[in-house]
């Protein structure tokens, strides 16, 4: 679902267009449900004749009952384009933060669309493999996905399988064929198996980790036995995406 949503992801720039809609919904709306003669007189002010009947007239019954309907219609339509960017915004803040917590560095052709080009499933590379360099690099961190399942990785490409995968790590600088996952029954060792560290990117890309045994008490380690910081990157809350909107960042 995700790519066919870029166009319209740049939820700033749409943001203005939907509080005048919203605004002027509402200005008709709610007068409307409230007394529909009120909206009726107003209207009436702005008719070429200022001798027409229905300015004066009042509502029939069958008639406000009409327009509180039409008015309740506009009212979810509201919330309906108010729920839709709301989502817009999670979606993209969520895949931006992951990003960053991955080691992306900013770059604005990516930020625009951060679901699409700051974070992705690795296309090549799953972690097998022997470890063969002398000086292979480190790793700083994973997550846990099989137990936690992310909800930013169902708006990336080649998202990581919920079922599939135990952790995620998180890689720039199209190293991710490079990385390797060794287990063994007393830790897991992550490495990128190259002598020349990745180079910073403006994007990061998931390597999906089956594990052969469950993850249980063993450290996942990286160069020297150092052990991998574990982070929980995902996407905000509806309320703070709420608060972020209306406080404007």
């Amino acid at each position: 679902m995700a790519p066919y949503l870029a166009a319209v992801r740049n939820y700033w720039a749409l943001l203005p267009a939907i509080a005048i809609c919203v605004v002027l919904i509402l200005v008709y709306a709610v007068p409307t449900l409230i007394n529909p003669q009120w909206t009726s007189n107003v209207l009436a002010l702005f008719r070429p004749d200022p001798d027409d009947d229905e300015r004066a007239g009042r509502l029939a019954p069958k008639q406000a009952r009409s327009r509180r309907t039409v008015a309740g219609l506009l009212v979810v339509a509201v919330l309906a384009l108010v729920g839709f960017n709301v989502s817009l915004n999670r979606e993209a803040n969520g895949c931006y933060q992951a990003a960053k917590a991955w080691g992306a560095v900013d770059d604005q052709e990516k930020t625009d669309d951060p679901c699409i080009d700051m974070i992705y499933g690795a296309f090549f590379g799953d972690g097998q493999g022997e470890i063969t360099e002398d000086n292979p690099q480190p790793v700083t961190a994973y997550q846990l996905v099989k137990d936690k399942k992310p909800k930013y990785l169902r708006w990336i490409q080649n998202r990581p399988s919920y079922d599939k995968t135990d952790i995620a790590v998180g890689i720039t600088g199209n190293c991710s064929s490079d990385l390797r996952a060794v287990e063994t029954d007393e830790k897991i060792t992550v490495v990128i198996d190259s002598n020349d560290p990745c180079p910073p990117s403006p994007s990061a890309e998931l390597v999906s980790i089956k594990l052969k045994k469950p993850l249980g008490d063993r450290p996942i380690v990286t160069v020297d036995d150092k052990p991998l910081q574990q982070i929980s990157p995902d996407m905000d809350s509806w309320f703070t995406v709420l608060k972020k909107l209306a406080t404007g960042g």
